[in-house]
This record gives structure tokens, sequence and C-alpha cells, in this order.
């Protein structure tokens, strides 16, 4: 049986359990811990180092991360920043991509839609 090929757009973004999120001003600040082994982070952190990695989003970073709800698809997520990006030629190819490397990253998770299930 060949396995069910599904669509991106259609696909649930949801923030990964070991990320927070903090905000400097308006930009979003993504956080997680350099290990999240307790063990790792007591033996293999140096003392002059933190714990945390922090990754400072843009403004458009920002504005997609805060849609990322574990309820919106990713269309729904597109469709609602079309404003935002003055549908700019190429926005959508923008999200996805940023979508995508949230993903390879382990920041996001990207689940099926409940109406799929």
């Amino acid at each position: 049986m060949a396995k069910k090929v599904k669509n991106l757009f259609d696909m649930i973004p949801v923030i990964s359990e070991h990320i927070t999120t903090e905000y400097e001003g308006e930009l979003a600040v993504i956080a997680f811990p350099r290990f999240r082994s307790k063990f790792m982070q007591k033996y293999f952190v140096p003392r002059n180092k933190s714990r945390v990695i922090r990754i400072r989003l843009d403004a458009h970073g920002t504005i997609v991360w805060k849609l990322i709800d574990g309820k919106q698809t990713v269309n729904e997520i597109i469709e609602t920043l079309s404003d935002y990006f003055q549908n700019e030629e190429h926005y959508t190819y923008r999200i996805v991509a940023f979508i995508q490397q949230l993903q390879k990253q382990g920041f996001i998770k990207l689940k099926t839609s409940s109406i799929e299930n």
C-alpha cells in the first residue's frame, strides 16, 4: 500500500514543547535549552555560557511565529498574512520556506488537520 502524501498547505504547525517565546520589544525571540538532558546541561555547558540558546526573529518571522497556534493550517496562515505582505509576488514561498526551516530545526512540528483524520 502506497504511503499517502500530505500537502504542506493542509498541515498545522505546532510549536515544539521545548521551545519558549520571549519578546524584545515587538520582535519574538525563540528560546530553547542548549541540551534537553539535565545531566548534559550540568556537565557540558561551559560556565560562562547560557543554558538557553536564543534566536531573535525579524519582523516577518515574528508575525508568522505569532500565528503558529496549533490550530491554523499553513494555508490559513498564508491567507491571514496576504494583507501584511501586501500580496507581494513571492510571499507564499517566503512563508512556506520559513515554516519548513522551523520544522527542520525542530522548533515546530507539523500535524495533520483534524478534518483529515
